[in-house]
């Protein structure tokens, strides 16, 4: 089930774009890009969708697209949702590739702990799907939208086993994609980033401008000013 939060159809001055995610990495980078938004959480089932994906794909997504699929999902769960109706619905899910394996969150200290041992001196590629829905118009319906991912190759530091164990005990890593952060504790052990840092973040501006040209809109027109 979806749950809104932080808004109301009710409010005429309400902003046009909905992150349909409480992700606060993301809502960070809408709100010091200068974007006005507000958040409605998904709640989408993601192994359900990345089963009918596979399904209808005939086989296992590459990491890439598990990651577009994912953010279509989520981005369309909201747009069926009323409060939708007049809005732009953007749908973003992050996943971490090493060797060919993809990585999403690890929950589990034990888990964690493995995947950072086995990236520990290594580059690895963090992709971003980004998927937008318009439902300005009673042409545009929930299913309707496109999408984009973007890549950035992250090089970490070799860590020891004391760091790795410290670093999981904080929590940090366990609800992350890849098991890592570039901001917080994950910081110290990031030794090079190739590609837009706001990728590995989660969230592309620049691929949600792409994203609004597609539609006709200026992402200027986002801006909080203009709210």
């Amino acid at each position: 089930m979806c749950t809104p939060t932080s808004f109301s159809a009710s409010q005429s001055t309400s902003p046009l774009l909905i992150l349909a995610s409480q992700s606060p990495s993301r809502a960070s980078i809408l709100a010091t890009s200068g974007i006005g938004f507000s958040s409605v959480v998904s709640g989408v089932d993601e192994d359900a969708a990345l089963a009918r994906a596979e399904r209808a794909h005939g086989g296992a997504l590459s990491p890439r697209d598990t990651a577009l699929t994912l953010a279509r999902a989520k981005a369309e769960a909201v747009a069926k949702l009323p409060e939708a109706e007049g809005h732009l619905i953007l749908g973003c899910d992050s996943v971490f590739e090493l060797d060919g394996v993809c990585y999403g969150k690890p929950y589990e200290p034990d888990v964690a702990i493995s995947r950072i041992r086995d990236m520990s001196g290594r580059t690895g590629t963090l992709h971003t799907g980004h998927w937008l829905v318009d439902r300005r118009g009673p042409e545009q319906g929930p299913a309707s939208g496109g999408g984009v991912a973007r890549s950035a190759e992250v090089t970490f530091a070799t860590m020891s086993d004391t760091e790795i164990r410290e670093y999981v005990a904080t929590g940090e890593p366990l609800e992350v994609a890849g098991s890592f952060t570039i901001e917080g504790y994950g910081a110290a052990f990031i030794a090079g980033i190739s590609g837009e840092s706001h990728t590995v973040l989660g969230l592309s501006v620049n691929a949600l401008r792409e994203l609004l040209t597609d539609r006709g809109v200026s992402i200027t027109q986002l801006w909080s000013r203009n709210t």
